[in-house]
């Protein structure tokens, strides 16, 4: 299984009809697709992304499958997240998404960095509610990117610590290679 597959299937568990989700990297917006088709009419989706290209593919995407309007899409740092989400999402979230690394197709010198995915990666999980999931695709192959894998690492460690279940998949330090943490909040 492809690691975005899996990333959406761990996803699924946590979602469902009238959950809330967010995007905090939307990229060309292929998860804030699977995260409105999950919430439904009656959820809503926040996504986020720092590129304006990013945002505009997302609403695209959004707009032609007909699910824009329970998608609330905008031009942000992922480290902004704490303060852009709705107050009706502060420790009610149901799942949070990440993909590290740059955007594909687009200019590969701009990449998320450790210190803004760490504040996002801990605004993300304050964000939820006691059994909703974090979910980071960390792609490592980049100049900074086994780095910032390390600092996901250290994070998951930290949450483990903190007795929140996690799980960590097809981690290869040094390998370049893309990895999963899923974090699910234990309260």
């Amino acid at each position: 299984m492809r690691l975005t597959e899996l990333a959406h299937a761990l996803l699924a568990e946590s979602l469902g009809p009238g959950a809330k989700a967010v995007d905090a990297t939307a990229g060309n917006g292929h998860d804030t697709l699977f995260l409105a088709r999950l919430v439904g009419p009656a959820g809503k989706v926040v996504a986020l992304d720092i590129q304006p290209l990013a945002v505009a593919t997302t609403r695209a995407r959004l707009a032609e499958a007909g699910l824009g309007g329970r998608c609330d899409v905008r031009v942000a740092d992922h480290a902004a997240l704490a303060r852009l989400l709705p107050e009706d999402f502060r420790g009610s979230t149901d799942g949070v998404i990440l993909n590290l690394g740059y955007l594909p197709g687009s200019d590969h010198a701009v990449t998320t960095c450790p210190p803004a995915t760490l504040a996002a990666l801990r605004d993300a999980l304050a964000a939820l509610r006691p059994g909703g999931r974090l979910v980071c695709v960390a792609y490592t192959g980049h100049p900074g990117g086994e780095e910032e894998g390390a600092a996901v690492a250290a994070f998951a460690e930290a949450c483990r610590a903190e007795g929140h279940t996690v799980d960590i998949r097809q981690r290869e330090p040094g390998s370049g290679k893309p990895w999963l943490l899923a974090v699910t909040r234990a309260r």
